[in-house]
């Protein structure tokens, strides 16, 4: 969550996800790629900004090679490819030719091989006019979808969530491409898998993507139980199956383009110093715990919720509710700012509820006030609640909590009492974690490399993903292999 967040805004970001292959329309209207360019600015501010320097201008060289076999007229001039500043493993494509993809799924490739399927397969989807196809069955996910599913009947339809909500959909309709047919996600993939083989690329790249990519996946699965954390709806990776891998590798064989460039060092020198997972910037997650350092603020969320942190705000959700935790303008009156939150939330209908005034109290030295009002739904009463806090200058924070009717902030009590203003030295403990590349020396191990990894647990795990090493590994003086460490602010 970045300083500029604003009170609670909808955002109906999806992502896309890829059968023997097909005739395609390899056309990109005008129309498209305008619709492309006017919302890259808003993709940028929702995923975190954008990786620039080297590794833009890299991931950019890489796109433009496979895109010209595309058979997209002036491919390289349509196509435009962006390395967003997400912790999530994900790319995806929007009609009009724009290619996104996050740092951290590059992190977790092996070579330049991999780069280029993923790519691929992004062009494919629009070489193929995925999007158009899947256009009318666009979803809107993320916890604000969530709150408008339960609060879009809200008496009365003419401006409250759900029409908010509607206007993010159309904001955002060009990047709804989430689940995609398996056969549209097949067809991308023998896409990717001949573009990238045309370009002199090792074709078997695609399955060994696709293989660290579930290794992935199964890991994080675990890591939700330990620590909580959870990948949004709108920002999984595509659907992955062994079956899909196995299909992938096939295909490669069928296609005589296995054994080409892999450029392994050339990619391992681009992402050296990558940054992963959270951004401090950004705020990080721990656990149950949200630091943000520049912010100076800490939150811990009850045992068995999860988070997920976005550049708008954090996202937390539960089996006995959902909250999101935000910021906004602030003119030094508490209730005003609840009354405004309460209108960004409903809209117009928050004049139609019946809001009991704020209670005043002190929670952590800051002044606090909250309230909960009961909120009508097509499927029974919820309870939405709102905590602000005075933080000092003209900003101010909130938490907004949907409960079962009755249960008010009895679920997230433990929650808005833990906020609090870190010091100034657990502020500068809060360092990013980076990629470093080093060769393996004589009598190194998994283990011992596994050991100095930045993290506290699942340790041996983590660099086995990482590296696309499975427990049948063995490691060679001379290697490279990617550790996740500490870098500095």
């Amino acid at each position: 969550m970045r300083f500029s967040t604003l009170f609670v805004t909808a955002s109906a970001l999806t992502l896309s996800g890829c059968m023997s292959a097909g005739p395609v329309d390899p056309a990109i209207s005008q129309q498209e790629a305008q619709q492309a360019y006017q919302q890259h600015p808003a993709v940028l501010q929702e995923f975190g900004g954008e990786v620039g320097g080297a590794v833009g201008s890299y991931v950019e060289q890489i796109g433009d090679s496979v895109a010209v076999h595309s058979g997209t007229p002036n491919a390289a001039a349509l196509y435009d490819f962006t390395v967003l500043s997400s912790a999530v493993e994900n790319a995806f494509a929007v009609p009009g030719g724009r290619i996104y993809i996050t740092r951290q799924l590059m992190g977790l490739m092996d070579d330049e091989a991999e780069l280029a399927f993923v790519l691929g397969h992004e062009v494919g989807h629009i070489a193929a006019d995925h999007g158009q196809q899947r256009r009318a069955k666009a979803q809107q996910n993320s916890l604000l979808g969530a709150l408008g599913a339960i609060l879009g009947g809200v008496v009365g339809g003419g401006s409250g969530l759900g029409n908010l909500l509607a206007q993010g959909a159309q904001q955002y309709a060009q990047l709804n491409t989430l689940s995609y047919s398996r056969d549209q996600e097949y067809e991308a993939d023998t896409l990717g898998l001949r573009y990238m083989g045309t370009q002199g690329y090792d074709t078997m790249a695609g399955a060994s993507m696709l293989y660290s990519l579930g290794a992935s996946t199964n890991l994080q699965a675990r890591l939700q139980g330990q620590n909580t954390r959870q990948t949004p709806e709108w920002a999984r990776t595509h659907p992955l199956s062994e079956n899909r891998t196995a299909r992938a590798q096939q295909q490669a064989q069928q296609m005589g383009t296995a054994g080409g460039m892999r450029n392994r060092d050339q990619f391992l020198s681009r992402v050296d110093g990558l940054v992963v997972d959270d951004d401090p910037e950004q705020g990080i997650i721990d656990g149950r715990n949200f630091i943000h350092p520049d912010l100076r603020l800490q939150f811990t969320v009850p045992t068995g919720y999860r988070m997920s942190n976005g550049t708008r705000q954090v996202s937390i959700s539960g089996s006995s509710g959902q909250a999101i935790f935000s910021t906004g303008q602030y003119n030094g009156n508490l209730n005003t700012y609840i009354a405004q939150v309460y209108q960004s939330v409903v809209g117009q209908n928050s004049n139609q509820l019946r809001i009991p005034t704020p209670q005043q109290t002190t929670i952590n030295g800051k002044r606090a006030a909250y309230t909960t009002a009961r909120v009508p739904t097509q499927s029974g009463a919820v309870d939405l609640s709102v905590v602000a806090y005075e933080w000092g200058g003209d900003r101010a924070y909130h938490f907004a909590t949907i409960t079962q009717a009755g249960a008010g902030l009895r679920p997230f009590s433990s929650m808005v009492q833990s906020l609090r203003q870190i010091s100034s030295q657990e502020a500068a403990a809060i360092r990013p974690r980076v990629i470093d590349v080093v060769t393996v020396r004589s009598g190194d191990t998994m283990q011992s490399l596994a050991s100095r990894m930045a993290y506290r647990n699942y340790q041996l795990e983590r660099f086995m993903v990482l590296n696309s090493l499975n427990q049948n590994s063995r490691l060679q003086a001379g290697d490279k292999v990617k550790l996740v460490v500490y870098g500095s602010r």
